[in-house]
């Protein structure tokens, strides 16, 4: 379980502002993240699996996404920082539409300086041990753009489970799904 800060009372409250992993230090996402958040988004690299490249407008229209669904929801996107302060990439659990119904999604992007570390596979387990302490939902997701092997290996060792092809924002998706399991 990740180290957290800002928990409250009852299970729905508990979602913290901001928890550590052991080499990453994520906190909610907020409008001043914005020209750290530009970069990835103008980067082909990094946006090729993500439905290409944002402009700065309209990254800035992202971020007021992410921020209003904190506000309605109490949970969103953080923002992850490497322990020296410096920008890494965004994670998150968020409510999507999926073919026509709301699913919880499990979500990282990290800048390509931060590639091939283990990142990912860090904050992903992070995130399903707040999904499973915090959330009620039965079910998480991760949706994952076909080609991206590497994220489907993140999910993998994060205890998902292919589930099916789907259409995603335009694009063929392999849908993954971890489901809370009751004792």
């Amino acid at each position: 379980m990740p180290n957290h800060d800002g928990a409250q009372g009852d299970r729905a409250s508990r979602i913290p502002a901001v928890f550590s992993t052991s080499r990453m230090r994520a906190t909610r996402i907020q409008a001043a993240d914005l020209d750290d958040l530009i970069r990835p988004h103008l980067d082909p690299d990094v946006s090729r699996f993500l439905g290409g490249v944002r402009s700065p407008e309209q990254t800035a229209a992202y971020v007021e996404v992410q921020l209003r669904h904190w506000r309605e929801h109490g949970f969103g996107l953080w923002i992850l920082r490497s322990e020296q302060g410096g920008f890494l990439g965004r994670a998150g659990l968020r409510y999507v539409e999926l073919e026509g119904k709301r699913a919880l999604e499990i979500a990282y992007t990290f800048a390509k300086a931060a590639w091939g570390r283990g990142l990912a596979s860090e904050v992903a387990t992070a995130l399903v041990d707040l999904w499973l302490a915090t959330i009620a939902e039965p079910v998480l997701v991760g949706i994952v753009e076909k080609g991206n092997s590497a994220s489907e290996r993140v999910l993998l060792k994060a205890g998902f489970t292919y589930d099916r092809d789907a259409w995603f924002h335009d694009a063929g998706v392999g849908v993954f799904h971890r489901l809370r399991v009751l004792r």
